[in-house]
């Protein structure tokens, strides 16, 4: 049996590279005295395959003996039991973390109190997840939804209002606040739909960028980097405010609308997010209106939430050309309901009894990145780690394994949420050859 399964493991390097799946080395988010790692160099294993976790626990640049250590290995996102070990002379503990008798993954926990402070490392072995499958469903009348939804913003005019931004403005580009009618959440008609457009100086033809947000509220400069290098850039925010107020509005909105991503959950015609979708698809009829643009390139770009809002609108309009998505928040967010890990924003419907809890697991259904990512018939560069606690890997691989057009996976298997340099320059250097842009020295 296990020169068999030594066997398939050689396979699964092929496997990944057949499906557009990359590894990579990833540098840590953030140094900690605590380092978890797994026994395959990958982190990815077979299922039944058994998996062990090395801790190591450092003072600096030297291990620590005798440090005790809590722990806890379970399915990545769920409750496990705490248990103790204690490093050795190298300062080192090997812990057996069992294995997953179907794909998934398995997530181990470690941690130290050092100095009055709890220190924590992590990692997360993968059991065949390019087999994940979703939990989601698909409602029969998805795409009527959507199409309705898509009708009612075109008949409203684009109404686009400008406002100058001098203190961005360059040399290189010039920089405004855009507005743009957009539809409105019932019994509202309309709304306004902000963000601050980049425009590069020169005759062009340039590509455009469309650029969601990730989750909370804040102030918008634009992307200025990507505007210097030749592209029309349209960095929206996505609460029909304006993003140029100063930073202490949108710190006290935080509080006052930190639960967006919940309102009106039981009703899919008026869920927070139908507004903000339709906002992203009108931010692309804008773009595609600049008398600069090359009519060859429109491109949606975001992480976290601005990945889960970059697969949606992908999927919606056909003049979008390629994306770029880094760790999609809601994907698969009815993980939780069948007991592994769900996405951004962690709706667990725990409670059987919660008010509307059938409507508002219902109403997923219809925002779920899962159900666009079927729908996306553009090249795509995907990018996350197996680590990440806000977005974990079941729920994105749930919802990159069902895109069937060409796309290319990055996974850096120590990044947790916070990106690391290195996806940055996977992800520039996939744009711009896309784009037939030099990729140089300065990328």
């Amino acid at each position: 049996m296990m020169p068999r399964l030594r066997a398939v493991r050689l396979l699964l390097p092929l496997v990944a590279l057949a499906l557009g799946w990359r590894g990579a080395d990833a540098q840590p988010a953030a140094t900690s005295p605590v380092r978890v790692t797994c026994d395959h160099a990958d982190w990815n294993y077979l299922p039944g395959e058994p998996v062990k976790f090395t801790v190591s626990v450092m003072s600096g640049d030297a291990p620590t003996a005798g440090a005790t250590v809590t722990y806890s290995i379970g399915l990545e996102m769920m409750p496990a039991e705490k248990k103790t070990a204690v490093t050795g002379a190298d300062g080192t503990v090997v812990l057996d973390g069992g294995t997953l008798p179907a794909p998934g993954f398995l997530r181990c926990i470690a941690t130290i109190d050092r100095d009055g402070r709890t220190q924590r490392g992590l990692a997360t072995a993968g059991f065949s997840p390019e087999k994940i499958k979703p939990t989601q469903i698909e409602p029969p009348d998805f795409d009527a939804f959507w199409n309705k939804a898509k009708a009612e913003l075109a008949a409203l005019p684009l109404d686009p209002r400008l406002t100058p931004m001098p203190e961005e403005t360059t040399d290189k580009i010039e920089v405004f606040q855009v507005s743009l009618q957009n539809i409105g959440t019932p019994p509202s008609r309309t709304s306004r739909f902000y963000g601050v457009l980049c425009v590069p100086r020169g005759a062009g033809p340039f590509p455009t960028m469309m650029i969601p947000p990730g989750a909370g509220i804040r102030k918008l400069r634009g992307q200025v980097q990507w505007a210097e290098r030749g592209f029309i850039t349209l960095e929206v925010g996505v609460h029909g405010i304006p993003v140029i107020l100063p930073q202490e509005l949108y710190t006290s909105l935080n509080g006052a609308l930190g639960n967006y991503p919940t309102l009106n959950l039981d009703d899919p015609g008026r869920y927070y997010f139908r507004r903000v979708l339709m906002g992203c698809l009108r931010a692309n009829d804008y773009l595609v209106t600049q008398p600069k643009w090359d009519h060859k390139n429109l491109i949606d770009f975001g992480g976290s939430q601005g990945g889960y809002l970059t697969i949606t609108t992908t999927a919606l309009d056909p003049r979008v050309t390629a994306c770029v998505v880094a760790f999609p928040a809601f994907c698969d967010v009815t993980g939780y309901v069948h007991g592994r890990a769900g996405g951004w924003p962690g709706l667990r419907f725990a409670d059987p009894n919660e008010p509307g809890r059938a409507a508002k697991i219902a109403t997923t259904a219809y925002f779920d990145s899962v159900n666009f990512a079927r729908r996306i018939k553009v090249p795509g560069h995907y990018g996350w780690g197996y680590n990440d606690e806000t977005c974990p890997p079941d729920s994105t691989f749930s919802a990159y394994n069902v895109i069937t057009a060409s796309k290319t996976l990055d996974i850096f298997k120590e990044m947790g949420h916070p990106r690391v340099p290195g996806l940055t320059v996977v992800e520039r250097e996939w744009l711009l050859k896309r784009v037939g842009m030099p990729v140089d020295a300065k990328n």
